[in-house]
């Protein structure tokens, strides 16, 4: 995916943006801006893109990114007319120049420096700030800065996280190298369901098979049929959740012809069988 880059506009009467978003779709490219930025979903559901993370999420993902790593929500659901995010975007100078150098905002300072790997959020945390940050929308512009400054502090103190990001991978936000990773992503989306070819993919964006296999290497810290399979099997896991579809068949329809193959990749990627994967999200939800 082509790593856009965003222009983050000003905002004239505060210090950082903050604004709810609500339309029929994700519809940001995957792009990249210096400012952080915090997200919440409150409706939606698909695959969210975090430098060379891809993953699902569905309502109640909340995560931190840190400055200029390429990102985009994309959602997978059909079923839903509309999708709703909450957004925080704020630079490094919001609190005035060599605020995080005061001794007051260390661990906020050390929770942004982690945030360059994509920080997600656990379930607790969701669940505990979710209606924090919706008031915070309505405050007013000087206790809104002290209430989102006091959500940093509190977030900071969260030791259970996960990062998005795998270690090695450095963004590239050079123009061309993205426009290559553009057209594979859209490839790989339009195509996961059947078998995908070396040849089709590297002659997409002009390359030889070798020479295709380490720019992506290069890239994304992972092989290109690494990618592959972690997509689909991130879309698998939407139809274990979704439907009561049979194991088989959705191993079929994410491109897998082989049930055994498919069985080792989910336990690569998940740490765990399909039917156990599905069984737990039931309880989850009980």
């Amino acid at each position: 995916m082509k790593a856009k880059f965003e222009k983050v506009p000003e905002s004239t009467d505060s210090s950082f943006i903050s604004f709810l978003y609500e339309k029929e779709n994700f519809e940001a490219p995957w792009h990249f801006h210096p400012e952080y930025e915090l997200t919440y979903i409150i409706k939606g559901k698909g695959i969210r893109y975090v430098g060379n993370s891809v993953q699902n999420f569905e309502e109640g993902d909340f995560v931190l990114l840190g400055s200029n790593v390429p990102h985009c929500w994309k959602d997978t659901n059909s079923d839903s007319k509309s999708v709703k995010s909450i957004v925080f975007q704020f630079n490094d100078t919001f609190l005035g120049q060599g605020w995080m150098e005061k001794s007051e905002f260390r661990y906020i300072k050390k929770l942004l420096e982690k945030s360059s790997r994509g920080i997600k959020f656990n379930v607790e945390a969701s669940k505990k700030f979710s209606k924090k940050l919706i008031n915070i929308l309505n405050k007013s512009s000087l206790e809104k800065l002290l209430s989102f400054v006091k959500l940093l502090e509190s977030l900071s103190a969260i030791k259970s996280h996960e990062f998005l990001i795998t270690d090695g991978f450095v963004p590239n936000l050079n123009h061309k190298t993205n426009e290559r990773i553009h057209r594979v992503y859209n490839y790989v989306h339009s195509n996961y369901y059947k078998k995908i070819k070396l040849g089709h993919v590297s002659s997409s964006v002009a390359m030889s098979n070798e020479a295709f296999c380490r720019f992506f290497k290069k890239s994304l810290n992972k092989s290109f049929f690494t990618f592959v399979n972690e997509y689909r099997i991130n879309r698998a896991c939407e139809l274990l959740i979704e439907t009561n579809k049979q194991v088989s068949q959705i191993a079929y329809e994410c491109g897998y012809e082989s049930l055994p193959f498919f069985y080792r990749q989910f336990q690569k990627f998940i740490k765990t069988s399909p039917l156990e994967f599905k069984n737990r999200h039931i309880a989850s939800k009980a």
